[in-house]
């Protein structure tokens, strides 16, 4: 069984910073990429960064600049520092890890941010 679990959301002011955290355990066989997703009301789920193995980056648009994604492969985690938030940004934002047979969901974490 396979489990994602993720950190550090939370309710920021517009300019404000967070770090998010997800940790994946269980029956992985050769994680791939592991990125961040997020969801708002209404709004489909979007990609908003993703990082392969061999650490090549994807991010949105409307992201680049202020938001950056790492991961450590020793510890199967990947992170999500996000800078000068916008209330736009305000959404479930959910962690993703593909492996060679499938891909994985966290739970998600709310990201609020106050104007």
């Amino acid at each position: 069984q396979v489990q994602l679990v993720e950190s550090g959301g939370g309710l920021v002011q517009a300019g404000g910073s967070l770090r998010l955290s997800c940790t994946a355990s269980g029956r992985l066989f050769g994680i791939n990429t592991m990125a961040w997703y997020r969801q708002a009301p209404g709004n489909q789920r979007e990609l908003v960064a993703g990082i392969t193995s061999g650490g090549s980056i994807n991010n949105a648009d409307s992201v680049k600049g202020r938001f950056t994604i790492s991961r450590d492969n020793a510890k199967n985690t990947v992170y999500l520092q996000v800078d000068s938030l916008k209330p736009d940004d305000t959404a479930v934002y959910y962690c993703s890890v593909v492996d060679v047979y499938r891909r994985y969901w966290g739970q998600g974490t709310q990201v609020t941010v106050s104007s």
